[in-house]
């Protein structure tokens, strides 16, 4: 079975033939995600996961599988009011001495407004544990002693092996309000539009940003079971889950599809 590195070469070459080594080293760039610059900084226990909650949400989600120690606040250039939350990225330090060639994936849970995320900077504040895997083996006290590190990074597809998009309805949701927190998104991660379906409608109703990855709708009486269609921020992608909030559903619990995006 061929790699992807063999598939991409293949179709450059195509593409060198077709069009020419100028369009073709075009259509190269455009295949693979640039790399940014930007500055990091770590917080909470030097080994441990981050701090519960965030900004966007997932409350103690941050603390258990896939989310452990794979946490991160950023900066509000890319926390985007809250609808940059679940964006996963993949960051690299730079420093040849104390860092390792490989980079962390860390999803976005939480927003850092001040200090070097201020001013419309580019800046990661890690967990302890992620910040302390940009480093080479032994060196993980080192690079925390830093406090501030230039890296680079892009954005990468988000990857939760076993999870289906899930839907937790938040406490205080009635028939008249009901306000959802969405839950490992394969891909994109991130979600720019969100609708809801009654059983007994046929149109799609948009749902409402409040914050960070939680939406709400207002009306009613609001019937049940539900439909749930969310779109993506980066890409545009929808998808579609019938009927996944019950009929009989309840505030606090969460409700999980048999569906997921992929990348």
């Amino acid at each position: 079975m061929w790699s992807f590195v063999q598939h991409l070469n293949f179709f450059l070459l195509g593409a060198f033939l077709v069009f020419g080594f100028a369009d073709a080293a075009k259509l190269y760039k455009k295949s693979i995600p640039h790399w940014k610059p930007a500055t990091a900084t770590w917080y909470g226990e030097p080994n441990g996961d981050g701090s519960d909650g965030g900004a966007c949400g997932y409350g103690s989600l941050v603390d258990v599988r896939p989310f452990r120690a794979r946490v991160g606040a950023v900066s509000p250039i890319l926390f985007k009011s809250g609808e940059g939350c679940g964006a996963c990225y993949k960051v690299k330090c730079l420093d040849s001495e104390l860092c390792s060639r490989r980079a962390v994936t860390v999803v976005i849970t939480d927003e850092c407004p001040g200090g070097y995320c201020s001013g419309g900077n580019t800046h990661f504040d890690l967990s302890g544990a992620a910040f302390g895997r940009l480093a080479v083996s032994g060196e993980g006290g080192q690079i925390r002693n830093r406090g501030v590190i230039n890296v680079i990074y892009r954005r990468t597809p988000c990857k939760y092996p076993g999870k289906k998009v899930a839907f937790h309805v938040n406490e205080g949701s009635t028939n008249y309000w009901l306000s959802l927190l969405v839950e490992f998104e394969d891909g994109d991660g991130d979600v720019g539009a969100m609708h809801i379906k009654e059983a007994t409608s046929n149109e799609w109703i948009e749902m409402t940003h409040l914050w960070g990855a939680n939406w709400c709708i207002i009306g009613g009486p609001l019937k049940g079971p539900f439909s749930v269609k969310l779109t993506t921020l980066s890409t545009g992608r929808s998808l579609s889950t019938r009927d996944v909030i019950p009929r009989n559903w309840s505030p606090t619990a969460t409700y999980t599809s048999r569906l997921n995006f992929y990348p």
